[in-house]
């Protein structure tokens, strides 16, 4: 029995469909990450005109979203009861986590976890809601 996996194309789908309702909706340039179950980096956009932080930040949004197995945004939720666990988790990551809403699970019609897309340009509400568009554009679930 094979381990579901994400694929390129899948991942570039889901980059298209997160800057098509990032540019519907008017948004600032951004930096979008698709990253597998694994956290290793699938693909990966920077709009012209983005800052050179958001990959970063996209990027470590995702990791924390994908490692805890749930959205970033609930993650933040999480940090706000246990702030030193969640500090803790940023340090022991080497930066590579940010509870930080903007990043959410990427999922099969099983609901199986396949990786995360996280956003970084614009508010966290803004950058969840286009990884959110990108995922389901994609054909795939958000968690």
């Amino acid at each position: 029995m094979s381990t579901p996996s994400l694929t390129l194309k899948q991942a570039q789908d889901i980059i298209d469909g997160a800057l098509k309702a990032s540019h519907a909706s008017g948004f600032k340039p951004m930096g979008i990450t698709v990253l597998d179950a694994s956290g290793h980096l699938v693909a990966f956009a920077r709009e012209d005109g983005a800052s050179m932080f958001r990959f970063d930040i996209a990027r470590a949004k995702a990791w924390g979203a994908v490692g805890m197995g749930a959205s970033s945004r609930t993650l933040a939720e999480r940090a706000r009861d246990n702030p030193n666990f969640f500090v803790s988790l940023s340090a022991t990551s080497g930066g590579q986590f940010l509870p930080q809403a903007g990043a959410v699970l990427i999922k099969n019609a099983n609901g199986e976890v396949l990786g995360a897309a996280g956003a970084s340009g614009g508010t966290g509400d803004e950058d969840e809601l286009i990884c959110a568009a990108g995922v389901k554009s994609a054909g795939l679930e958000t968690g």
